[in-house]
């Protein structure tokens, strides 16, 4: 709960070392002149005074007045005058742990966001975020006294509340946080300041319950700071929890700031003053400012880089009026002083999944440091430090596109990244799946952006393959993908994707269509990895079949641009007259797109109404002797009796079940797919003299692969649609014959052999 707190003179008070650590470092550049530390226990014992005449200020809120006014010099403090005297007045008599009134806390939480710069119905909202949870206060009144997006607010806030942070209740609990925050992220805003003081006041607490809080800010709060885009709040979040959990660290790192902090000389000023010159004399005006790092930050590096340097303990700050003064300053400063090409980064064209934009650069100087320096707008400083806090009330819509009765409104600014997290938090199967999944999915740092052939756009996660794709845009229709088109290339769908790709995904028309147990290795994002786990939860693996022995019914041509799914056989049941109730492999061809187009290449199984797919590691044909094993599902797979996997099959002891082919295979007009492997040596036209000789023999090149040469040879993978399988014999003879071609033969997929 909110009132849970500490004295200020216990070890979880970190705020103060850490200011008192800073301050000589920082005081040796220019600074925005700062605001006295606020007292609260001062605010304490005005708020025992009560409230001030109706129409003044009460002297316990002047200090967020002041905040306010300094971001919105037009603000209607009204509401907030109205808030506060609501809020002393429910939470007279109520104290804290450390022995200061409880309203102590709602001001302090709002203060806080004061400075970030958050509106007014924010500020409203923060000062009674406590009073429906711990006063008579009810939601109906405080939407009666100030509107329906307030009484919003601190219902969200509200339920955050109520937590209590075993184990148990965790998941839960932020599973409802996420809710609340996607539907008005000022909620989630409102709870990260809130626990940003709770954790400044945290010594009163048992050691233990400090770092069971600390843990749970390390492992959700922060990452979704981050996400937020509240720089300002992350940090000094990273380093309460650095005190707590690591305070021997802590206390190294924080002797490393004090000893800085007495050096004579100073890299930094020197280098600010260097920059000031030349830009003054450049005509661009800009403001030149030295930010020390946090605690943590100097922490990484010193793991990084060992000793550290003055440079090594903050960075340069240059802000400017225009975008475009941005890219003045940094040719500016590349041209006077020396570069670092590896250290440059251009988060304005390209903005952080979190709103962040800026330019990063660093510069040597002649003794050997290197300086960091960021350049960027005083506006885009200011969503850098305050994030969607800045960014004010972007969830306004008209009146007919919100719903009073629920308070949902329309949120067209909702960041992908929380989009994703709503959709998948509601098909979690269960707590703890959802809370393993939240946490993975905040360990993702970067999004990247693929487009789809229409136009349209997906946010994934960085690292996301064609598999989350498919699940982001199809949701549980993506079981049916049976592979993709990357940048107009046929791709595996375990391809990872890269930002600006555009990704087509083929879909299946057999509404029996299966995801593998395979997809879930590739798949990264929670949404793709809930929907997997759930299929092949509600279809196991049937007695008989040996679930790890699958991936020789699923495994895919070494090197082949083409997805295993798309190329392999799909099973049917088809009636060849061989015997009442026989199962039937029908070899389809898989044009981009289709799975529709269907050879007549087929087998029977000797097993009563089973499903039969030709298995796609060794490509069976007529006239290949064959066999099968009972799979997933009750299908039967049918290999050649020479494939690796069969003797790996009978070894796991996988039922055998007799196939033979059917008539239609023998006939004549009868079609088949196969994958050849030519290996040669390296020549000019080549590949052109193959897939020549591939096309006077009828086959139809489905995919194909060269591997880059390997001591003056090269291995080409091709996956052929042939009109009949006599033609074979005559395929592989004629390839062999191109000139340069030592060897030609049927595919064996690597991992059946294992």
């Amino acid at each position: 709960m909110s009132a849970e707190a500490t004295n200020p003179a216990s070890p979880g008070a970190v705020t103060d070392a850490v200011t008192s650590a800073v301050a000589p470092m920082a005081a040796a550049a220019p600074r925005r002149r700062s605001r006295p530390r606020i007292d609260l226990r001062r605010l304490g014992r005005a708020a025992l005074l009560g409230p001030a005449a109706r129409d003044r200020l009460p002297d316990a809120i002047s200090h967020v007045a002041d905040a306010h006014r300094a971001h919105h010099p037009d603000a209607d403090l009204e509401p907030l005058r109205r808030a506060y005297v609501l809020a002393e007045s429910s939470h007279r008599g109520q104290m804290r742990k450390s022995g200061e009134p409880y309203i102590t806390h709602p001001l302090a939480v709002t203060l806080i966001l004061a400075e970030l710069g958050a509106e007014t119905t924010t500020l409203t909202a923060s000062l009674l975020h406590d009073t429906v949870e711990d006063t008579d206060v009810t939601l109906d009144q405080v939407g009666e006294q100030f509107g329906e997006e307030v009484r919003y607010l601190v219902d969200g806030v509200t339920k955050l509340e109520k937590v209590d942070y075993g184990a148990a209740a965790e998941p839960e609990t932020f599973r409802k946080m996420l809710v609340a925050t996607g539907n008005d992220v000022r909620v989630m805003s409102i709870k990260l300041a809130d626990r940003l003081h709770n954790m400044r006041t945290l010594g009163v607490m048992r050691p233990e319950k400090q770092a069971r809080i600390a843990k749970v800010t390390r492992d959700v709060l922060i990452p979704l700071a981050e996400r937020l885009g509240v720089q300002a709040l992350k940090t000094e979040l990273e380093d309460l929890v650095f005190a707590i959990l690591h305070p021997e660290e802590y206390e190294r790192t924080r002797e490393l700031i004090v000893e800085n902090a007495t050096r004579t000389d100073d890299p930094l000023a020197e280098i600010a003053d260097e920059m000031r010159a030349v830009l003054r004399e450049a005509g661009i005006p800009a403001e030149v400012h030295i930010r020390p790092r946090h605690f943590v930050s100097v922490h990484r590096v010193s793991r990084k880089r060992g000793r550290l340097r003055g440079a090594d303990f903050g960075r340069i700050l240059v802000l400017v009026n225009e975008d475009a003064d941005c890219y003045g300053v940094l040719g500016e400063l590349h041209t006077c002083m020396t570069p670092v090409v590896s250290e440059f980064k251009d988060f304005i064209a390209v903005p952080k999944f979190n709103l962040y934009q800026s330019l990063h650069t660093a510069v040597a100087r002649p003794d050997g440091q290197v300086v960091e320096v960021l350049i960027r707008t005083h506006r885009m400083h200011k969503v850098a430090e305050a994030g969607v806090v800045a960014l004010g009330n972007p969830y306004a819509a008209p009146p007919e596109e919100q719903s009073a009765a629920d308070g949902e409104r329309v949120d067209p600014t909702r960041p992908g990244w929380l989009s994703r997290l709503l959709d998948w938090q509601r098909a979690a199967p269960d707590s703890d799946t959802f809370w393993s999944t939240l946490r993975e999915d905040l360990a993702q740092d970067r999004e990247i952006t693929v487009f789809r052939p229409d136009g349209g756009a997906l946010g994934l996660p960085e690292g996301a393959t064609c598999v989350d794709a498919a699940y982001a845009q199809y949701g549980e229709d993506a079981h049916a993908c049976i592979g993709a088109r990357v940048n107009g290339r046929l791709a595996t769908l375990s391809t990872v994707l890269r930002d600006g790709d555009t990704v087509q995904l083929l879909m299946g028309q057999d509404p029996a269509s299966e995801p593998s147990r395979e997809w879930l290795e590739h798949a990264h994002t929670p949404a793709a990895r809930i929907a997997i786990q759930r299929w092949l939860a509600t279809h196991p693996v049937p007695e008989g079949a040996t679930d790890p022995e699958e991936a020789a019914e699923t495994c895919e041509v070494a090197g082949s641009t083409e997805t295993r799914e798309a190329w392999q056989a799909r099973s049917t049941d088809t009636d060849t007259g061989a015997g009442t109730g026989a199962g039937a492999a029908v070899a389809r061809s898989a044009p981009a797109g289709s799975v529709t187009a269907v050879a007549v290449a087929v087998a029977v199984a000797d097993r009563p109404g089973a499903a039969v797919r030709l298995a796609g590691c060794c490509t069976p044909v007529p006239p290949d002797a064959v066999t099968g094993f009972l799979v997933r599902g009750g299908a039967v797979t049918v290999h050649r009796v020479e494939c690796a996997a069969v003797a790996r099959m009978k070894g796991a002891r996988r039922a055998e079940v007799g196939v033979r082919w059917g008539e239609a295979a023998g006939s004549a007009t009868s079609g088949c797919r196969v994958t050849l492997v030519a290996e040669s040596f390296g020549r000019p036209h080549l590949l052109a003299d193959l897939t020549e000789a591939i096309a006077l023999e009828g086959a139809e090149i489905v995919s194909a692969t060269v591997e880059p040469p390997s001591q003056q040879r090269v291995r080409h993978t091709y996956t052929l649609q042939l009109p009949e399988p006599a033609r074979l014999p005559a395929l592989m003879r004629a390839m062999r014959n191109v000139p340069g071609v030592y060897d030609v033969r049927r595919a064996q997929h690597p991992a059946a052999a294992h």
